[in-house]
């Protein structure tokens, strides 16, 4: 028997690895909009949206100075933060075109619209905010049928004026 976590399991937190440590809280506060919460030092710092302790967590402790990890290596991917509706979506994709970050990609997935790039570091960042579970597409047999079908960025844009 395989083993199941109850349904109402959710990602805490991240904690990634940065070799700057003020470049990093600059990006993930005044770029993306998450607070910092607590710091220790130049050594690490940690991140939250709203009241919670922490969403992210920052350190420098085995990569101050160093290389970003190589692309085609075993590793985080991206890290996806969700947002609540497609306004607040589209205010944070201005701030990240504003602070000059480049898009790497954006897909609508069908349950989902979401935009990539990378924060200073390298480390993958999806931005998405998530369809009403009953407007998600389904095959006929019920299970998803998520697809990878362009994004109208200036659309979602336009959302946040």
């Amino acid at each position: 028997m395989s083993a199941k976590v109850p349904a109402d399991t959710r990602v805490g937190h991240i904690h990634l690895k940065v070799t700057d440590l003020d470049r990093a809280i600059h990006f993930y506060s005044d770029v993306l909009g998450f607070a910092v919460t607590q710091r220790y030092g130049d050594q690490a710092a940690f991140l939250s949206a709203g009241d919670y302790h922490h969403h992210i967590g920052l350190n420098t402790w085995h990569s101050r100075g160093a290389e970003p990890a190589p692309v085609r290596a075993a590793g985080l991917y991206h890290v996806a933060f969700l947002f609540p509706d497609r306004a607040s979506l589209g205010a944070a994709l201005q701030r990240v075109l504003d602070h000059g970050t480049a898009l790497d990609g954006a897909a609508d997935h069908g349950v989902s619209e979401a935009v990539y790039f990378n924060d200073p570091d390298g480390n993958g960042i999806e931005l998405y905010r998530d369809r009403a579970p009953k407007d998600w597409p389904r095959a006929p047999d019920g299970q998803l049928s998520m697809v990878n079908a362009p994004l109208d960025v200036d659309a979602l844009l336009a959302e946040a004026r």
